[in-house]
């Protein structure tokens, strides 16, 4: 199950390189940056507006872990839409880890082997008999609104001229259904991931487009 736990994953090898990556960035000296690391904690770095900037330029940059890079792109990108919120960051970036393994993005968790290539499968099934997979269903209907729609629109939007395929506002009335069925779930209660869901629903479109 998808957690937002991105930030959870990073590593002290992780928060060093950010203070590298900032110091290079911002002409700053790395005690410096450390110091204010000490201080105001991790989050300050991976906010600082240095970071996304230097793991695109900088040699440094190349040592970067995939959970860093993903996780303070995604921040940023929202931070510019205006979305302050961290949870949502912490979830989509894990999203994007998860989905970026081969064939996670069809299936609702690892361990269950039936495929989904559209919405409306996910769909029939939400009310599925076994309470977990219903839970699990809902959440990943969402999350693969919010896949498509988010990291391949021109393909929607393309398939949509060629061979009339539903647009982006389906995708994203689909994706708040997901997760406001999700949020419903008692399941989300208990892994803490209600109020996750229902700002994500409520916040589809920003978040889609960020």
């Amino acid at each position: 199950m998808i957690l937002a736990n991105a930030r959870q994953l990073l590593t002290r090898e992780d928060a060093q390189l950010a203070v590298r990556l900032v110091a290079t960035e911002g002409d700053r000296r790395v005690e410096d940056v450390q110091q204010r690391l000490v201080d105001d904690g991790l989050d300050t770095i991976l906010d600082d507006d240095h970071l996304p900037r230097a793991l695109l330029r900088s040699r440094f940059g190349a040592f970067a872990s995939l959970q860093l890079f993903l996780y303070v792109m995604v921040r940023h990108a929202l931070l510019r839409a205006g979305e302050q919120d961290r949870a949502l960051s912490d979830y989509l970036a894990a999203v994007l880890l998860a989905f970026g393994n081969r064939g996670r993005a069809t299936r609702i968790s690892e361990a269950d082997d039936e495929l989904y290539d559209s919405l409306v499968s996910l769909l029939e099934d939400v009310n599925d008999g076994d309470p977990r997979r219903a839970f699990l269903v809902r959440v990943h209907l969402g999350n693969q609104a919010l896949w498509m729609s988010g990291i391949f629109p021109d393909w929607i939007e393309q398939r949509r001229w060629r061979r009339g395929g539903p647009d982006l506002e389906y995708f994203e009335a689909m994706g708040r259904r997901g997760f406001e069925l999700a949020a419903e779930h008692r399941l989300a209660s208990q892994y803490g991931m209600s109020g996750v869901y229902a700002s994500i629903a409520a916040r589809f479109g920003l978040l889609r487009v960020a």
